[in-house]
């Protein structure tokens, strides 16, 4: 007897121990949990989670003596549920109630097991031929039919509730129908951390959807700090291209031409201009006739033509000068006769 007491002692310090030196302490229900998979669970999480399983009164006993050096504590001991079993970490609660689901497995449920969650039978075509298995689904609460043959399933229908019992029949149908609603592997009920009890239901967070719910919370925040004015290293680029926007538009609106808005005022201009011509009926379509293309052979033949002008003219400036050296010689002769003395011409005429 006193050997018993001693070892109830002596787990029951060493339970308190381990609440006052972890900061996360965690209730597990350890109920269809099988052995092999179990020392799995142990292994993988040796080097982060120290995990301890003992007699319901046992621990409670424990958490009473802790609760003065950890306020609150105390109301980890409703969770203590099933085959309850402790554990303690410095892990962020989350991320190990992440890691536990990740590493359970499915299940075919049995008789007299708690169901984990409502157990769903949608409705849809099944494999079953018309017979005796349309009054074994009824028994479950399922509405059926026959179609094509086979027997269908009418209607959704929830046939064992979450914490229910699962009886034998609905586990036959359950089996046979190839749904495995039992999750093998620890679950976490609650977890302690700094007073504040974090139950399953808020432990179990969609990754996937809080990703999704930051960003759309980080855009809503953007458009708001942009709408609003208020600069940060974030929204202040997208308020200046905003203000440039804006000063561009009512710079267009009130035709004030710069480098930025003459190409836009003068798109602008046209288009007036085309719908004023469109009400005064003008066609600004028109055109002037093309001109006659010169074909190359042509042109050839035009610059042939051209160039003997040009030559032609040195001669004909050089022509002048000619014909004034012709009329200046017999000027000379003339005068030359003028001057022969009166003497010559009369021995001349002798």
């Amino acid at each position: 007897m006193a050997h018993i007491v001693e070892y109830k002692t002596r787990v029951v310090d060493e339970f308190t121990k381990l609440i006052k030196e972890y900061p996360i302490v965690g209730a597990i229900n350890m109920e269809n949990m099988p052995s092999p998979q179990l020392q799995v669970m142990r292994a993988t999480l040796r080097d982060t989670v120290v995990m301890k399983m003992s007699k319901r009164r046992l621990m409670r006993i424990a958490i009473e003596k802790a609760k003065k050096n950890k306020p609150g504590i105390e109301k980890i001991e409703e969770y203590l549920k099933g085959m309850p079993a402790m554990i303690f970490t410095k892990e962020n609660p989350f991320k190990l109630y992440s890691k536990l689901k990740k590493s359970k497995s499915s299940a075919p449920a049995k008789a007299g097991q708690t169901a984990p969650k409502d157990i769903i039978i949608n409705a849809g075509p099944t494999q079953f031929s018309p017979g005796p298995v349309i009054s074994e689904l009824g028994a479950c609460g399922l509405k059926t039919g026959v179609e094509n043959g086979k027997v269908a399933i009418k209607e959704d229908a929830v046939v064992v509730k979450e914490g229910d019992e699962i009886k034998a029949n609905v586990a036959s149908v359950l089996t046979r129908l190839g749904i495995e609603p039992m999750e093998v592997g620890l679950d976490l009920v609650a977890v302690y951390e700094d007073g504040v009890i974090y139950t399953k239901d808020i432990l179990d967070i969609d990754e996937d959807k809080f990703k999704q719910d930051l960003q759309n919370a980080a855009t809503w925040a953007l458009n708001l700090a942009v709408e609003t004015g208020y600069p940060t290293k974030d929204s202040i680029e997208l308020m200046l291209g905003k203000a440039f926007n804006d000063a561009k538009g009512l710079a267009v609106e009130q035709e004030i031409m710069c480098d930025t808005t003459a190409e836009l005022l003068l798109s602008k201009a046209e288009a007036q201009a085309k719908s004023l011509a469109g009400e005064a009926n003008i066609d600004l379509t028109k055109k002037e006739a093309p001109k006659p293309e010169v074909k190359p052979a042509e042109k050839a033949e035009e610059k042939k033509q051209e160039q003997p002008k040009e030559k032609a003219k040195p001669e004909a400036e050089q022509k002048p000068e000619a014909k004034e050296e012709v009329k200046e010689a017999p000027k000379d002769e003339v005068k030359k006769e003028e001057k022969v003395p009166d003497s010559q011409k009369q021995e001349g005429g002798n």
